[in-house]
C-alpha cells in the first residue's frame, strides 16, 4: 500500500532547524499544513472551514490566546536578595509588579500612569499606562531609577522620584555579550578568539589569553541553533565561561573545531542567495569538536590548563553547554581555590566527577558513573542535578542506577558512597537549592503521589541522610517552582491543562505566604475554548499507562464523525506536550487546529522521558521507531470511548523530530495516517548533529 500523501513544510529564512524541540517552528508553517491536512482527509470537512471558521480558528493560536488570558504567568526576576519582580498580564495590558517576600508585600514597581506620561513627553509619542513598550527592566540608583530597551536599540532612563523624568534615547550599538563577575568589578568576554576582561570602574581590557586562534578559541559557546541565528541577527554569542565566588578567577574553555568538517546552509533572498557555514560534527565522524578546561587569574593576569584529556562538546542535560549564561557543568568552591566539573565521554555512557586545583591545574576523580545506555545529569531542561557541598567535603549526585532517578550522597576525599538521598518508583526532576547549614536538598520530583497524573511536578524537601522526605505542594496539579536565591522562599505557579493557574509566594515548610495572581480565562472562554481532556491509555505492550490529551472543537457535535490530527514528537530529550500545567499556547497549536473541525491528539510514547529509565531507554538503538506503535495503540483505545474520532481519516504532523516521526509513520503505516505534514525534519540523523544521534542511536 502506498502513502496517501506527505508534504514537507520549510522554515522561513534559515533552511533547517537546530537541535530537535528546541528551535522554534513557524507557526504559519502549522496552520499552512493543518489546511492541507483538511483538503485531503476530507472534502467534506474542508468545505466547512471558511474564512469566517478560519479566522476564529486563528483567534486560538498560542500568541492570539495569550492576549485573552489574564494573570496566567509569574516569572520572577530577582534582585537584591529574596526581593523578585515580574511581569503580570492584565486585561487592558500589562503592568510590573514588585514582591517583598520578607515585608510581605506586593506593589506596582513604579506609577504607571505617570511613566507612561514621562515616557510620551520625553519621547513626542503616546503610551498608555498597561502597554508601555517594553517588557524588562532594570532598577538602577537602590531602586530609584529604571532602565529599559525600547525596540531593541534605544535605551531610556526614567526618574521614579517626584519628577518622573525620562531621559534618552541613547543609540545602542551592537554590543558584545559579556558575562560581570559576582564582585561587580570586571566584566568578561570574548574577543579575536581569546578571553579579556574589562574594568567596570576604569573602562580598562586586559587581555588574558593570547593564544587563541580561529576554529581553537576561548570561551566559545558551540550550540547548533545559535552558531547561525546570531550570526545572522548580528547578535552577539555568550561566552563560556564561568566566575569563582570570590571574583578573584575564571574558569573557561578552549573549543577544538580544527578538522571539523563544515555545514553549508543556504539562505534564499531577493538576488543572491547567502551561504551559511560553520563547523559541525556528524555522526561517525572521525573528528568532532573537543574541548580543554583553563583557569585564569584576574590578578596575575596569567592562566594554568587543567589538567585532563580533551573531552568530546556533548551535553550532560538539554540543551547546550550555556544556561541562563552560566556553564552548566562547572562549578567552583566558595573560596574560589578548586573547581568541579565533569567529564562526559562520545557514546554518553560513562561520566565523572573531577576536581582540580585552580592554582596548578592538577585534578582528581571523585565518581565515576557508568551505564549501558546514556547518562543524563538532569531529564529535562536545567541545571545538572549535582552540588558540591560542604566546602568541597560532599557530594550530591544524581543517577538512574536503580531504574529511577535519583540522588545520592557522596564523600569527597574518599569517592565512597554515603547513602542513597531519596528512593522509589518515581523521578527526582531539578534540585532546586541546597541547605548547607541544616543539610536539606529542595528539589522538584514527578510520578510520586498515588492517584495523580505522573507528570505532575511537586516541590519537596529532604535531608542529606535521606530523612525527612516531606512534600511541600500538596495541591494536586502540576507546580512551576521558582527558588529564591537564600532558598528561604519559593514561587509556585500550580494548576492542571483544566484548570486556571493560581501562582503564590510559599517558604521553606511550604506554607502560602501570599496568593501572588489568579488566573482569568474568561474571555477565552466566552468564545467556546474548550478545556483539552486529559487520558490515560495503555502502551504497546498492553501493560505500561501512557497520558495524554485531546482537543475537541468548540461546537464539537457527539453525533458527528471528525477526522483526527496527531500530533507527533518522539523525543527522546522531551515529549509532544510538556509540563501539565495550565496553557494556552501547547505544542503544536491542538486548540487553533481542532477549531477547523479535528479531534487532535497527542500522547506522550515509550521513550521520552519523565518515567522509569526503561521507559525512556525504550528505542535506544532504533530512533526510526518514534514511539509509533503507542500512537496507533492509544487511538484504537481513544476510539472505543469517542465514536466520534474516526479513524479512517487520521493524519499526523511534527517539527524537527517530529517531521522526522510524522514523515516515518505514513510510509511504515499506511493503514493508519493517510496524510503527513512535515515541518523542517530531520529525517536521517546521520546528516543531523553527532550528540544527537550518537547519544540515542549509539
Amino acid at each position: 500500500m502506498t502513502p496517501a500523501l506527505t508534504t514537507a513544510v520549510p522554515m522561513p529564512g534559515v533552511v533547517r532547524s537546530g537541535h530537535p524541540g528546541g528551535c522554534s517552528a513557524s507557526r504559519r508553517s502549522f496552520v499552512a499544513g493543518a489546511a492541507l491536512v483538511a483538503s485531503l482527509v476530507s472534502p467534506a470537512a474542508a468545505q466547512q472551514v471558511t474564512e469566517t471558521t478560519y479566522r476564529r480558528a486563528e483567534q486560538f493560536l498560542g500568541l492570539n490566546a495569550e492576549s485573552l488570558v489574564a494573570h496566567f504567568e509569574v516569572d520572577p526576576l530577582w534582585f537584591d536578595g529574596d526581593r523578585f519582580r515580574y511581569r503580570n498580564r492584565r486585561p487592558d495590558g500589562s503592568e510590573f509588579i514588585v514582591v517583598d517576600p520578607a515585608a510581605a508585600t506586593r506593589r506596582p514597581a513604579f506609577d504607571h500612569a505617570r511613566l507612561a506620561a514621562a515616557l510620551s513627553l520625553a519621547a513626542d509619542t503616546s503610551y498608555e499606562p498597561f502597554k508601555l513598550p517594553f517588557k524588562t527592566f532594570e532598577f538602577l540608583n537602590q531602586g530609584r531609577t529604571i532602565r529599559f530597551t525600547v525596540r531593541d536599540s534605544l535605551r531610556w532612563t526614567c526618574d521614579l522620584g517626584s519628577t518622573y523624568r525620562c531621559v534618552g534615547p541613547d543609540s545602542l550599538s551592537p554590543q558584545r555579550s559579556e558575562v560581570t563577575s559576582p564582585d561587580g568589578k570586571w566584566v568578561a568576554f570574548a574577543r579575536d578568539h581569546n578571553l579579556w576582561i574589562r574594568s567596570l570602574a576604569s573602562n580598562e581590557e586586559i587581555q588574558l589569553s593570547h593564544d587563541g586562534e580561529l576554529h581553537y578559541a576561548y570561551a566559545v559557546n558551540d550550540q547548533c541553533c545559535s552558531q547561525v541565528t546570531s550570526r545572522r541577527r548580528g547578535e552577539p554569542r555568550p561566552p563560556v565561561l564561568r566566575w569563582s565566588p570570590d571574583s578573584r578567577r575564571l574558569a573557561t574553555l578552549r573549543l577544538d573545531q580544527r578538522g571539523v568538517g563544515e555545514l553549508h546552509l543556504l539562505e534564499t533572498a531577493t538576488g543572491r542567495p547567502v551561504l551559511h557555514s560553520y563547523r559541525y560534527g556528524l555522526p561517525g565522524d572521525s573528528i568532532v569538536p573537543t574541548f580543554d578546561l583553563h583557569v585564569f587569574d584576574v590578578g596575575a593576569r596569567e592562566g594554568v590548563r587543567i589538567d585532563t584529556p580533551s573531552q568530546t562538546a556533548a551535553n550532560t542535560a538539554c540543551c547546550g553547554l550555556m544556561l541562563d549564561s552560566a556553564w552548566k557543568d562547572v562549578h567552583w568552591d566558595q573560596g574560589g581555590r578548586r573547581v568541579y566539573f565533569t567529564h562526559g565521554q562520545r557514546d554518553f555512557k560513562r561520566l565523572q566527577l573531577l576536581v582540580a586545583d585552580a592554582v596548578t591545574g592538577t585534578t582528581r576523580t571523585i565518581l565515576e558513573e557508568a551505564g549501558p545506555t546514556f547518562l543524563e545529569a538532569n531529564l529535562g531542561y536545567g541545571m545538572p542535578n549535582w552540588r558540591v557541598v560542604n566546602d568541597g567535603r560532599e557530594v550530591i549526585w544524581f543517577s538512574e542506577r536503580d531504574g529511577w532517578a535519583h540522588l545520592y550522597h557522596y564523600d569527597v576525599p574518599s569517592g565512597r558512597l554515603l547513602n542513597q538521598i531519596t528512593a522509589g518508583p518515581w523521578v527526582v526532576v531539578s534540585v532546586l537549592h541546597v541547605d548547607e547549614a541544616r543539610g536539606r536538598i529542595y528539589f522538584t520530583a514527578v510520578g510520586r503521589e498515588p492517584g495523580r497524573d505522573p507528570y505532575f511536578r511537586h516541590l519537596y524537601r529532604v535531608q542529606f541522610d535521606g530523612s525527612g522526605l516531606r512534600l511541600l505542594t500538596p495541591e494536586p496539579a502540576d507546580h512551576d517552582v521558582r527558588a529564591a536565591p537564600s532558598g528561604r522562599y519559593f514561587v509556585d505557579t500550580f494548576s492542571r491543562r483544566d484548570t486556571i493557574p493560581i501562582t503564590v509566594l510559599r517558604d521553606g515548610d511550604g506554607r502560602v505566604l501570599q496568593t501572588l495572581e489568579t488566573g482569568d480565562v474568561s474571555q477565552l472562554r466566552a468564545m467556546g475554548w474548550r478545556w483539552p481532556v486529559p487520558f490515560t491509555v495503555k502502551a504497546r505492550n498492553g501493560v505500561t499507562d501512557l497520558h495524554g490529551l485531546l482537543y475537541f472543537p468548540s461546537a464539537f457535535d457527539s453525533t458527528a464523525r471528525y477526522p483526527v490530527i496527531d500530533y507527533v514528537y518522539p523525543g527522546p530529550q522531551i515529549g509532544p506536550i510538556g509540563p501539565r500545567g495550565f496553557t494556552v499556547n501547547p505544542r503544536g497549536n491542538p486548540h487553533a487546529l481542532a477549531e477547523l473541525g479535528f479531534v487532535v491528539f497527542t500522547v506522550d510514547a515509550l521513550g521520552t522521558p519523565l518515567r522509569s529509565k526503561a521507559f525512556h531507554d525504550t528505542y535506544y538503538g532504533n530512533m526510526g521507531d518514534n514511539g509509533l506503535p503507542d500512537h496507533i495503540a492509544a487511538l484504537r483505545q481513544l476510539a472505543q470511548r469517542y465514536p466520534q474520532m474516526d479513524l479512517d481519516r487520521v493524519g499526523i504532523f511534527g517539527h524537527s523530530g517530529g517531521g522526522f516521526a510524522s514523515t516515518d509513520a505514513i510510509f511504515r503505516y499506511p493503514d493508519v495516517f493517510k496524510v503527513a505534514v512535515s515541518s523542517a525534519g530531520n529525517h536521517d540523523n546521520r546528516s543531523y548533529d553527532y550528540t544527537w544521534g550518537e547519544k540515542y542511536q549509539g
